[in-house]
């Protein structure tokens, strides 16, 4: 298995498999490690707020080549903030999430995005923003428009998801994915795939809403 960032182990064929670290980032209850257990087990139940950290891996299989993601899941609540910052180190990408009935929470995502920017230089992380808890979409308080706004200002992937109703959660990780792919294909100089990656699952129940860089 290939190292952190793409760099094949002793041994391994050559561009078979990655290894990348991926941070979920954002505030307490925007459902971060919903999100992950629904992607890793298919799972879904309400779940105690994270103490420290949890860990998950995942691997993704990309037709030739295959991924494996080593999920963080950092604690959002503000006693944690402080300590959060060193699991950002190694990080290859960030998905960043936020309620969509909480404009706040929305307002928070965009502190994590500073302070992630603080530790990695800018481009160096895949960070995708995820506007969670689309089966509220009655309770909205962050419109798609807004999350998708900020997410081109800042050079981000963008989708919005449901972790209860399974909406979407594969698709997010699938096109973080595909992203981290192409960066390493780019490094080394070999054609690079389509978009058409992004659909690595099949197509979603409802219209795809990714705003890609």
């Amino acid at each position: 298995m290939a190292q952190a960032g793409g760099v094949p182990s002793p041994g391994a064929a050559p561009d078979q498999s990655y290894v990348f670290k991926l941070v979920l980032l954002g505030s307490g209850s925007v459902g971060k490690s919903s999100l992950a257990l629904r992607y890793v087990k298919n799972d879904f139940k309400s779940i105690l707020p994270t103490v420290g950290c949890a860990f998950f891996t995942k691997v993704v299989d990309l037709g030739a080549v295959s991924l494996k993601f080593e999920i963080w899941d950092t604690a959002g609540q503000e006693k944690y903030h402080s300590i959060c910052h060193l699991y950002f180190r190694g990080a290859n990408a960030a998905v960043l999430v936020y309620d969509i009935t909480r404009k706040d929470s929305f307002f928070k995502a965009q502190q994590w995005l500073k302070d992630l920017e603080r530790e990695c230089p800018p481009g160096e992380v895949v960070v995708m923003l995820v506007g969670n808890k689309t089966d509220l979409g009655e309770q909205r308080e962050v419109t798609f428009q807004e999350g998708k706004e900020f997410a081109e200002s800042k050079r981000l992937l963008f989708m919005e998801a449901s972790a209860k109703l399974n909406q979407q959660v594969t698709e997010v990780f699938s096109a973080v994915a595909w992203e981290l792919l192409r960066r390493e294909e780019r490094k080394e100089g070999r054609p690079q795939r389509g978009d058409a990656g992004l659909a690595l699952s099949g197509a979603p129940a409802g219209p795809a809403r990714c705003c890609a860089r």
